[in-house]
């Protein structure tokens, strides 16, 4: 996952300018504001994944700022503070900030801080990404018909349907194929992985999905036969 985008807000020139030569020479892309006004305006034109912020600026403090960007942000900030601030530090933390460098600090330092907390923002973001993926390639849906295929659970109209295992493998193949016609005989070598010898079976467990899913079961809305060809999940617009 690429995420190297650092804003530095700080008002001293020579600070500023200075921690960005080191994000630089460790591959991260950098953006600088002299104070946090600045800062957030930054953050509405750029993509941004950790702010170094400091606490102590004219026009707009550290701690406004990290007030205002967690409106809307979750990405990491560390703040940057004199010993002196130490109660400005403090409420840093407790308002958003993730963690905190005291000036003077050796460049080392803060790059260990910053590659640390870009490490956990990493994660974070892919787990979340992980979770969506997963939501979206295994909940199937056509109308009020949903077949959650991690959980094995079937929901009509929001109720839940409780499904026999091979119900609902056969039920989970036709949603994830809507429109398609499948013969019994492909129905049965798909879901029991066996050249098909008795497709009857078949018969009995689709007459029993839409008994369970359908309404009306006479008047199918989601589980169709096709005459002489086979069985589909109706498309739905």
């Amino acid at each position: 996952m690429d995420m190297n985008h650092i804003l530095i807000v700080e008002d001293d020139k020579d600070i500023r300018e200075g921690v960005a030569i080191y994000l630089k020479s460790q591959g991260y892309e950098v953006f600088m504001a002299e104070d946090g006004m600045k800062g957030l305006e930054v953050l509405e034109k750029e993509e941004i994944h950790l702010a170094i912020v400091d606490i102590m600026m004219p026009r707009m403090d550290g701690i406004t700022m990290t007030m205002k960007l967690r409106e809307k942000h979750d990405f990491p900030v560390i703040m940057l503070s004199a010993k002196s601030e130490e109660v400005d530090k403090v409420m840093g933390l407790n308002i958003g900030a993730d963690d905190y460098v005291t000036k003077p600090f050796t460049p080392m330092e803060l790059m260990a801080r910053v590659n640390s907390q870009m490490r956990r923002y990493r994660r974070f973001m892919e787990k979340l990404q992980a979770k969506e993926q997963e939501r979206t390639e295994t909940v199937y849906t056509m109308g009020g018909l949903e077949v959650n295929e991690n959980t094995f659970e079937v929901r009509v109209d929001d109720a839940p349907v409780k499904m026999t295992p091979m119900e609902f493998k056969i039920l989970l193949l036709l949603i994830k194929n809507p429109g398609r016609v499948f013969s019994a005989d492909e129905i049965y070598e798909r879901v029991w992985n066996e050249r098909a010898i008795n497709t009857e079976t078949v018969m009995v467990h689709v007459r029993n999905i839409r008994e369970k899913i359908e309404i009306n079961p006479k008047e199918p809305k989601y589980l169709k036969v096709v005459w002489g060809v086979g069985y589909k999940i109706e498309k739905l617009s």
